[in-house]
């Protein structure tokens, strides 16, 4: 079984439509079975799951003290994907917590307040010994603080080359326990949605392919790919 932990210092990530989205991707895709744990006691994750009509993903009752233990239980009962939401801080229960991860994933939107918040998240992880991937989520369309925040997230650690872009029908899937694959039409957001969680089980299963820079705009609005610096490139894997 694999295990993904959602973390973020900063409020309004977007970590728990990230982890409702990934999970049912990872469904979609035959990944599963895929469970779900919700450790942030405003219990959003778990809030949205109460509303959902699939049975997919099953939903686990989890305490952080006893997590080793469920997290065997899910094990054994033959769950193949584990994906744990946490709640905005950085916490000795939050450092339990990625201590078990096969994978942490850190959302962080494409402000300067949220770009601050990173550095303590990555280097819990790291101490903890741990893979980590960022992934620049709630990004407005052809904006260029987007190129600018790609630069210093690649800096910090690995980048997913996927951008996740605001767009309302992540928060209108939501609503009723859906997700934006589930919509009756297709959109960017479903592709992203794909495309992001095919990066991750790459990762988790050791087979990433050779990467290229997300597109970015460039100056004038044109589609094209951000230029980074030397350093950020290496970083970019």
């Amino acid at each position: 079984m694999k295990v993904i932990v959602i973390a973020a210092r900063k409020g309004g990530s977007g970590k728990t439509t990230l982890a409702g989205h990934l999970s049912v991707q990872a469904e979609r895709v035959g990944a599963g079975p895929v469970a779900l744990i919700d450790i942030d006691p405003q219990g959003s994750l778990a809030a949205w799951w109460n509303s959902r009509a699939a049975p997919t993903p099953v939903f686990a009752q989890a305490t952080v003290s006893g997590l080793a233990d469920d997290i065997q239980r899910l094990r054994d009962s033959g769950i193949a994907v584990l994906v744990i939401d946490t709640p905005p801080a950085l916490t000795q229960t939050i450092a339990e917590v990625v201590g078990l991860a096969d994978l942490v994933v850190i959302p962080t939107r494409p402000s300067p307040h949220d770009l601050r918040s990173i550095g303590a998240t990555a280097e819990l992880v790291e101490h903890l010994g741990k893979p980590l991937v960022f992934v620049l989520n709630g990004a407005t369309p052809r904006a260029r603080i987007n190129g600018e925040a790609l630069s210093v997230l690649s800096q910090h650690g690995v980048l997913a080359p996927v951008v996740v872009h605001q767009r309302i029908d992540f928060a209108a899937s939501m609503i009723d326990g859906r997700t934006v694959m589930e919509l009756p039409d297709p959109s960017r957001s479903c592709a992203e949605i794909e495309k992001l969680w095919a990066y991750l089980d790459a990762r988790l299963e050791g087979t990433v392919p050779r990467r290229t820079l997300p597109a970015l705009p460039r100056r004038g609005g044109e589609e094209g790919v951000y230029a980074l610096t030397g350093a950020a490139r290496r970083n970019l894997a």
